[in-house]
């Protein structure tokens, strides 16, 4: 149970947080503080301050204006310090984090009363390599076969040459902490790819330059102290490798995860496996250069010696069997091209495998070529182990010096042979890997093709399509305890989705608290009355074009959101002159660029229409009177192209289960919530919602969809929008 103590911490620097900000007291902050503490207060613990039950998790929906950050702060701290545990509170953006780390966390610290220390945790790819860095500068006029043996592509010219220099002379002098975010001028990524690192290249504590490492001594500070920030993505790679590699272990840890309704999505995407064909031929080839080159620098020993002696043959065979992939995909694949102009220039022709089960020749050749690379990374991972035993014993034959140097690029190489394993290993498993289990959770499988400059080449690829097994095996059953939290946690007024999608355990808690906005008396949801629907796009997109003039007011901020990018081109360039010279359409400045210059006109009270796509229907923020009306397009119903949404949606299908109302229609939920949650962004602002959709008024699953909006003043009249058409009218 929580300790008096514990309560009168918690309620103390609650009150003098507010006090000191001269903010009054929300009820659904208080709420949400009050089940944190209750939920972490009630677990319990042995004398060694360790579980002796399962982790409880504890799943909140807290919409905007609630006050997220305070709430989980001041609930956690205390008790977590009290526990003697380590918090850390990842977010799905960096912007957030950032809000978090540098004005939030302060802000409490300063307000609240409460003693707590906080840092930023980033991954090593965001510090710089010294050992890689010096080296390359020592390489003089070889340092463009030094970045071939790492297989970075990148051509070195005196720019790069004088950037490494001044990184390396603004390190020695202290003014740098080696944070490719703190330099002061950006660094191109193929640029910055040459001097970090990442887990398989870093020789730990064993490098030379271990003494000062920014990315050691930047660990060293978050073990320190109380609060850990950083994101989910960081969190998945400590979980990947057991956890504790980078953050504090699990068991230690009571994590908050801000901006929840990520995580799931975040999993998958972490923890699929790809590879390339053509790529991977290439890179065996280099393979065997950067060992050749090994086996002529460095003194080796007997047992090196014979692991090299193998690899040219292992890697041979490993090539014949990709190779021959090459014509079995051409024959199994039918790849379905696709407009560029609705799905985006980065748009791969795609061949999904139904229910992500492989024609037999296929898994007899995934079979084959597994086999290869398990063999093949086994001979690099003994080379990689007798490299780090070099660099540990004085009298090892190998010179330290050379073992720190070969162990970066022959580290990666185990890498990525490990990674073919992984992905090859998946295709292995075939049919599901059930057993002909048809309720069992099948992985998505699938070929993209590619455009590699010269050539097309294949990529393979495979993926969970449910998070559920891997966070519960890595992250629920190992955590002291998880909070999750975001403005949309539940889809429909319901946590069912969440739920299957994280597999939250069954003792996890559920709560929604209320939002501090009067939403029927300062924004309204108008649904105009059309006569076509989205079903027919050429219709709709011209009822469109007819009625945003008179929707639109000249002389406000507008947000136009769109689920397609051709019918937002099409809007577009139906409109007139006059109205295009205000708006700002996505795709033609970059997204941060574009919300400035809209900033910008609202400021000179001009004006300014925002068209864009999903990424400006959560996320962004416009609160006042850079954003007083919303227009939705229609409701954002998933295109579904994604393998592992189709997968997903396919499997419950042959489960006898409904894909739409299951998937489609809670996921379209979720966004419209978001999309219209654009509007409202402090507790001052007001305005309007428009959707031009009259679904969510004709059919059966739009009542769910408007039951599970918050609840604005609705406007369903009759009155006319715009004018009719041959092609579509909006009636009267």
């Amino acid at each position: 149970m929580l300790s008096d103590d514990l309560k009168q911490s918690i309620q103390s620097s609650y009150s003098q947080f507010l006090t000191s900000k001269g903010h009054s007291a929300r009820y659904g902050q208080k709420l949400m503080i009050a089940e944190i503490a209750k939920a972490l207060g009630s677990i319990k613990c042995d004398e060694d301050g360790m579980r002796t039950e399962d982790a409880l998790m504890t799943v909140i929906e807290a919409g905007t204006g609630t006050g997220k950050t305070v709430a989980y702060s001041l609930a956690t701290i205390p008790i977590a310090k009290a526990l003697g545990k380590k918090l850390v509170i990842a977010t799905g953006t960096v912007a957030l984090q950032e809000q978090i780390v540098f004005k939030d966390l302060p802000e409490i610290q300063r307000h609240s009363g409460l003693s707590f220390t906080f840092a930023l945790a980033k991954g090593r790819g965001r510090y710089v390599c010294l050992s890689k860095l010096d080296n390359l500068l020592q390489q003089g006029q070889s340092l463009q076969d030094h970045l071939d043996m790492f297989g970075i592509e990148v051509t070195v010219d005196e720019n790069n040459i004088e950037l490494y220099e001044s990184l390396l002379d603004a390190l020695g002098r202290g003014d740098w902490d080696g944070d490719r975010d703190n330099w002061p001028k950006t660094i191109e990524d193929t640029t910055w790819r040459t001097v970090t690192t990442d887990h398989s290249q870093c020789t730990g504590r064993r490098c030379a330059n271990v003494s000062q490492c920014s990315f050691i001594r930047a660990r060293e500070d978050i073990h320190k102290v109380d609060v850990i920030v950083t994101n989910h993505d960081l969190v998945l790679s400590d979980l990947a490798l057991g956890g504790g590699a980078i953050l504090p272990p699990p068991n230690e840890t009571i994590y908050i995860f801000d901006e929840g309704h990520h995580l799931p999505a975040k999993t998958l995407t972490h923890f699929a496996q790809f590879t390339r064909l053509q790529s991977t031929l290439r890179w065996l080839d280099q393979c065997k250069k950067i060992l050749d080159a090994f086996a002529v620098e460095v003194a080796l020993t007997k047992s090196i010696k014979r692991y090299l002696a193998e690899i040219p043959s292992a890697i041979d065979r490993v090539k014949t069997h990709v190779a021959s992939a090459y014509p079995m995909i051409e024959g199994l694949a039918q790849f379905e091209i696709k407009d560029e102009q609705e799905f985006g220039y980065d748009y791969r022709p795609t061949y999904r495998f139904p229910l992500g089960r492989v024609p037999d020749e296929l898994v007899q050749l995934a079979t084959e070529i597994n086999g290869g690379f398990i063999y093949l990374t086994s001979l690099v991972a003994q080379i990689c182990d007798e490299l780090e035993e070099a660099m540990e014993d004085e009298f090892s034959s190998i010179d330290k010096h050379d073992a720190e140097s070969w162990f970066p690029p022959i580290g990666a190489m185990r890498t990525r042979a490990e990674g073919n394993c992984a992905l090859w290993s998946m295709y292995v498993l075939g049919d599901e890997g059930s057993g002909g289990d048809s309720t069992a959770v099948p992985d998505a499988r699938w070929i993209s093709l590619v455009d590699s400059g010269a050539a097309v080449d294949y990529e393979i690829c495979c993926s969970p399509i449910l998070a559920a097994g891997v966070l519960k095996e890595r992250l629920w059953e190992k955590c002291f305890a998880a909070v999750i939290t975001s403005a949309t946690m539940t889809a429909l007024g319901r946590f069912d989705r969440f739920t299957m999608h994280a597999g939250m355990p069954e003792n996890t808690l559920y709560h929604i608290v209320p939002s501090p906005f009067d939403y029927p008396n300062v924004a309204t949801l108008v649904v105009p009355p059309m006569n076509c629907e989205p079903s027919d796009p050429s219709a709709h997109t011209d009822a469109i074009i007819n009625c945003l003039p008179q929707l639109i007011d000249s002389n406000a901020g507008t947000l136009v959101l769109f689920s397609s990018r051709r019918q937002m081109r099409n809007v577009f360039d139906g409109l007139t002159d006059d109205l295009r010279e205000q708006i700002l359409l996505q795709g033609d400045k970059p997204k941060q660029e574009m919300l400035k210059e809209h900033q910008r006109c609202i400021d000179q009270d001009k004006g300014s229409i925002l068209f864009g796509l999903a990424s400006f229907a959560e996320g962004i923020d416009l609160p006042g009177k850079y954003c007083t009306h919303v227009i939705i397009a229609k409701i954002p119903f998933a295109v579904p192209d994604d393998p592992v949404d189709a997968t997903l949606s396919e499997w419950i299908e042959a489960n006898g289960r409904n894909a739409f109302m299951e998937i489609a229609v809670p996921e379209a939920s979720i966004k419209l919530v978001q999309a219209s949650g654009r509007l409202l962004r402090h507790e001052s602002d007001t305005g309007r919602i428009t959707l031009l959709d009259r679904r969510i008024v004709t059919k059966r699953y739009g009542k769910m969809l408007l039951d599970a909006l918050p609840p604005y003043k609705r406007d369903v009249s009759s009155k006319v929008v715009g004018k009719a058409t041959d092609k579509a009218t909006i009636d009267a």
